[in-house]
Parts: C-alpha cells; structure tokens; sequence
C-alpha cells in the first residue's frame, strides 16, 4: 500500500532540487565577469523508486517513482582547449618579449635619423675634409675635436644604453623567477586543498577554477605541460618537474640556466622566461658586438693613418693614436663604451697630424711641412674604403667588405628586419590565443541570455513543486480532519 505521505516528500524533494539550481544559476549570474569563471550547472537525476508493499511481490504494476535529486554540481570545462591555450599562450609570451626588446634597440640604434650614430659619424668624416682644406687653421683643428669628442660620445652613449637595456632583462628575469615560483606554490597548495575537499564527495569548482587562472597566468612565463592525477595537477617544464600533488619544486635561476637553450632544444623552450634569456644573451649582445666591431675597426684604421702623419710640434712629432680605450672595469667591458679621445688631441689640438711631410731646412733641421694636407684627405676618404670588420667575439659579422656607412646601415635594417618579424609573429600569436580563449569561453563562459531563461525555467519548476506540496497538503487535511465525523 502505497504511503499516504509519499507525495510530500517527492514535492520536498523537486524543492530542494530545484532550489540549488536556482542558487548556481545565480552564482553564475553573479560571476557572469569573473575572469576564469567556469559556468557550473546541476546535474538532476530521477530518485531511486520503490516497489509497491506485496508479501511476496507487489502485484501493482510498475515502481513507484521518488521524485528528483541532484547528485553533484559540475562546472563546464573543456581540458582540450586549456592544453591548446597553454600552447599558444607560451609562443605569445616569447614573441612579444622579443618584440619589446627589438623594439627598444631601434629606439637605442635611432636610424635613420638627423641626430644618431650615422650623422656623428657623417661629421666626423666632413670635419677632416675640412681640415684638408686649411691644414694649419686651428679653428679647423678644434672642430675635428669635437666632432671626434661628439663620436666617441655617441658610441658610448648607445653602449651605455645597450648595458642598462641587458640589466634591465636580467632584472626582468628575477621578477619572472620569483613569480613562477608563486604561482606554483599556489597551484600545489590548491593541489590539496581539491583534493581534501573532493575526497569528502563534494565538487571545489571554484577552487579550480582559480587553479586554472594561475596556469594560464604560467602558460605565458614558460612553456608547462599540465597532466591531471588523482593529487591534482601534474606540471611539468619539459623534463624538469614543478609541481606534484601537494609539492612544488622551487624554481631557481639554476633552474632557467640549466633549461635554456638559445636554438630553443632545452626545458625552457618557449614562454617570457626564454623571450626575456634570447633577448638579452642573443639580440642585445649580437648588437653590442656588431657596434665594438665597427669601433674596433674605425679605431685600428683611423689610428694607423693618423700615427703615419705629423702634428704641428717642432721638432717633428708623428701622430700618434687618435682614439684610446679606457681601462676595462667590472662594469664597463665594451669598447664601444670605453672609447675615448686621446688626451694629447684633446689637450692641444695642434698634435693632430694633419700633415704628411716634412722637409730638411738650409740648417739641416727636419721640419713640419705645415701647409701639407696628405693625412688629413688619407684619414677623410677612410670614409669611401671597404673594411673587413673586425670578427673576433662575434657568432656571424654582419657585413663584410663594406664602408662604415654601410655596415651602419646592414646593422639598422638588420635590426628592422628581426623586429617586423617579431611583430608580426607577435599579432599572429595574440590572435591565436585570443581565439582559443573565445572558443573557451563559447564552452566555458556564462551566458546571461541563457542563464535567465535557466532561472525562468527552474522558477516555474520550483512553484509547481510548492503547488503540488500544498496539493498534497490539502488531501491530507481532509483526510484527517474530515474523514469519520460524519454522525456525530
């Protein structure tokens, strides 16, 4: 015999049922801009049912049925497009460190322009053809001083820039080295609190869904390879583990050195970390060494000439070198920073040698033919001459057989070149990842259209329910307060 009070507890159950969908509806509402947030919904089965009472078997056909319940609440998550966001994010990451850094150098370089290297170095040359004309003119002399001065200056000026621009990298890479080493300390700590809260049987999607938040945040410092487990997530840098379980590996500058590879074969092969090592031990380097070959090459030939020439002294003084290195330091290793002008010229602008002979006087006296202009044009067509440029240090010169001007210009367009590549290979990554996270979010994300006629939907669900209790409740009162009195 089927119980009388049956209906009441299938209505209570439609209730309660449909009270947590109307109550995750609204958490998705309310995180409806939550970054990460994935839409949760309630999974609703039908009750267990009953048989009717018999003493052997029931001889009423059918179960009877129990109403509804929910047996957990699921978020909506897709791991095929994670993976694919981690893969194109770590690219992302590469490409727009590279980008900056590039980017950055062109602005160092400054070519073309009226006010960078090229035009100093344009003056430097005008200024001894000038000289050639008045030789013994002193205001002609001290304007090939200070167009010497405004040379070095410039070259130290952009090496000073190159070695600020390597520290600021490295500076770069100590942030990012801390920050991985947060971030994976808070994916192992979420590792288990999951796991503490899903072995009592119930569902932390929120705590995944921070979990997640933090492994794209990682995806784009390094390239991770994510594996989920029965202790949560297991993240890997190509061979070399970072989080299992509970436990985090710490993340070290040993560990970046030991994973970095600059054809990109290592651990670390990909992500901001490798951009931010490429840039600084690849791009900034390459160039810093490209510019200490032009200076190296400059100063070897403009000192040969100048030393075979003659100063205005008497007695007779030959040139000597016009351009000096200063000492190297701890800091200061470049040559292109540590170029100077020689402190005779600048001290007495008569000792450069302008002059290519001398003369035996009626006394027998070798004397300086004053007027004579040979090294000051030998040292202005320097300007015109193809140079093999000094290679020593360098992985691959990058012109060779050219003028100043145009192992200058090879430098520019070179560095041009890497930066349309890596703004272009940048866009190309932002949209990638940009697409992955929309086809994400068309799985992951909440709907509000969707989300209101789910409330719709649950509300009218839940009325009908209270409906059918109150029903229910009714039939009952007549049963025990109306049945039996009749005759009284």
């Amino acid at each position: 015999m089927r119980s009388t009070f049956g209906g009441i507890e299938i209505a209570k159950r439609s209730l309660f049922a449909h009270q947590a969908a109307l109550t995750t509806t609204g958490h998705n509402i309310a995180n409806a801009n939550t970054v990460g947030y994935s839409r949760q919904v309630v999974n609703m089965v039908a009750s267990r049912p009953i048989e009717a009472v018999g003493l052997m078997s029931s001889n009423i056909p059918g179960q009877m049925g129990q109403g509804v319940e929910f047996d957990y609440i699921k978020r909506i998550r897709e791991g095929f497009l994670d993976k694919q966001y981690y893969n194109e994010n770590k690219s992302y990451g590469q490409w727009t460190t590279r980008r900056d850094t590039l980017e950055k150098l062109e602005t160092i370089i400054n070519e073309p322009s009226d006010t960078g290297i090229r035009q100093v170095l344009d003056g430097f040359w005008n200024s001894w053809q000038e000289l050639s004309k008045q030789p013994d003119n002193l205001e002609t002399r001290a304007v090939v001083k200070e167009s010497a001065l405004a040379l070095a200056d410039a070259f130290n000026h952009a090496a000073r820039q190159l070695k600020d621009l390597k520290q600021d990298l490295t500076d770069n890479i100590d942030v990012k080295v801390t920050e991985v080493n947060s971030l994976l300390n808070q994916v192992a700590a979420l590792n288990n609190e999951i796991f503490r809260i899903e072995g009592l049987s119930n569902d932390a999607n929120d705590l995944r869904d921070q979990r997640d938040v933090l492994l794209d945040t990682l995806s784009k410092i390094v390239n991770v390879t994510v594996t989920e487990e029965s202790d949560g997530y297991n993240v890997r840098m190509g061979e070399v583990q970072l989080v299992q379980g509970a436990t985090a590996t710490p993340f070290t500058l040993e560990t970046v050195n030991a994973g970095y590879v600059v054809d990109g074969s290592g651990n670390l092969n990909s992500g901001e970390l490798f951009g931010l090592r490429y840039s600084r031990d690849k791009l900034v380097n390459e160039y810093q060494n490209q510019l200490d070959s032009m200076v190296s090459t400059l100063v070897s030939n403009v000192n040969t000439i100048h030393s075979q020439g003659f100063t205005q002294k008497h007695p007779v003084v030959a040139g000597g070198d016009f351009f000096v290195y200063s000492p190297p330091t701890a800091t200061v290793t470049s040559l292109s920073e540590r170029l100077r002008v020689n402190t005779t010229i600048t001290d007495d602008v008569e000792n450069i040698a302008a002059s290519g002979k001398t003369y035996v006087d009626e006394a027998g006296v070798t004397r300086v033919v004053k007027g004579n202009n040979d090294n000051a044009l030998a040292l202005a067509t320097i300007r015109n001459q193809k140079f093999t440029f000094d290679s020593s240090g360098i992985e691959k010169i990058i012109l060779n057989g050219g003028t100043f001007d145009e192992f200058l210009r090879a430098v520019v367009g070179e560095i041009g070149v890497q930066t349309q590549e890596a703004q272009r290979q940048a866009t190309n990554q932002q949209i990638l990842v940009e697409q992955v996270d929309s086809r994400r979010q068309s799985v992951s994300g909440v709907s509000l259209d969707e989300e209101m006629a789910n409330m719709i939907k649950y509300q009218h669900a839940y009325n009908a329910a209270a409906r059918a209790l109150t029903t229910y409740d009714e039939m009952l009162d007549k049963i025990i307060n109306s049945m039996g009195i009749v005759g009284r």
